[in-house]
């Protein structure tokens, strides 16, 4: 089941990934604006809390609102990667050292033991999840390398704490608490003048200011934002549905989302190519498919 969900979140997060690289290097290109809304729009699942929020011990309560304010800056470190590098470099790096993070957390903690079979699965997802969204032309940098391991470690660091809440707690509840630290992390983004001024330029009248969006831009980021929450959700119903020892693997899924999204730019590319180029050739199509491979046998094993 929980693989199941973790998939249909992947899709979701695909489609956001390709609507974020769009706006951060077009009309949208602060960081720091898509962490302080992702914050933001996390607030308005609190409509739930006078049926689902429990009130566990002060110690879960810690531990979900620093795995909220984790989350907020690890998403930031993200979309700062994203501005200062090129994808085919950042992400790889990413999907690589976030799932290798996890499960190292996970046997320190005395939460995993895996087999002969589990180790293969794990590989080949890591593997195929690195190899479908790297470019053998790109060279990686020790910059984007830095920035990489502070990413996944944050995330990883976040999928941990997020477990131990949901094992402590039903899951609405557990990730009310959780989007609670996520709110405040945002409100402390806020202290940005940077921050403020671009949020008034989003909703400044045109005549106004010459920086204002679009009725369609604005749209699209809300839009955006609306999915995000909804891959959020499901993507953490699936760490929550999986057992402990196997959350490494919910983020060594995460080449399935790469897969998606190599499919959906592909088709945009094919569509619209003045706002899409992905490269399409013979040597491209190989290595993707190859990746395609790893990343499925890995499924089905795991799925086994």
């Amino acid at each position: 089941m929980w693989i199941i969900v973790a998939i249909i979140a992947y899709f979701l997060l695909a489609l956001v990934a390709v609507l974020d690289k769009y706006l951060l290097v077009g009309p949208l290109p602060n960081p720091k604006l898509y962490a302080f809304a992702i914050g933001v729009f996390g607030a308005a699942a609190f409509v739930l809390a006078p049926w689902f929020l429990e009130i566990p011990s002060l110690s879960i309560i810690l531990l979900g609102l620093v795995a909220g304010v984790i989350q907020i800056f690890a998403i930031l470190a993200l979309f700062i990667g994203l501005k200062r590098f090129e994808t085919s470099r950042i992400i790889p790096a990413i999907g690589g050292f976030l799932p290798i993070f996890t499960i190292v957390f996970t046997v320190l903690l005395g939460q995993a033991s895996f087999g002969g079979m589990e180790i293969l699965a794990f590989v080949l997802l890591v593997g195929g999840s690195v190899f479908v969204s790297i470019e053998r032309s790109k060279f990686v940098t020790l910059q984007s390398v830095g920035v990489a391991l502070v990413t996944a470690f944050l995330f990883s660091v976040f999928v941990v704490a997020s477990k131990f809440v949901y094992e402590a707690q039903p899951f609405i509840s557990g990730l009310l608490w959780i989007m609670a630290g996520s709110f405040f992390a945002s409100l402390f983004l806020l202290l940005s003048g940077e921050l403020r001024q671009e949020i008034q330029n989003m909703f400044r009248r045109r005549g106004k200011a010459k920086k204002a969006l679009s009725p369609l831009v604005l749209f699209l980021f809300v839009f955006n934002q609306v999915l995000s929450a909804l891959g959020f959700v499901l993507q953490n119903w699936a760490i929550a549905l999986a057992p402990f020892a196997y959350i490494a693997f919910v983020n060594a899924l995460e080449g399935v989302k790469y897969v998606f999204v190599l499919g959906m730019a592909t088709f945009l590319s094919v569509v619209f190519p003045k706002i899409v180029k992905e490269k399409i050739s013979a040597k491209n199509i190989v290595q993707k498919l190859v990746a395609i491979g790893f990343i499925g046998i890995g499924l089905v094993l795991l799925a086994l």
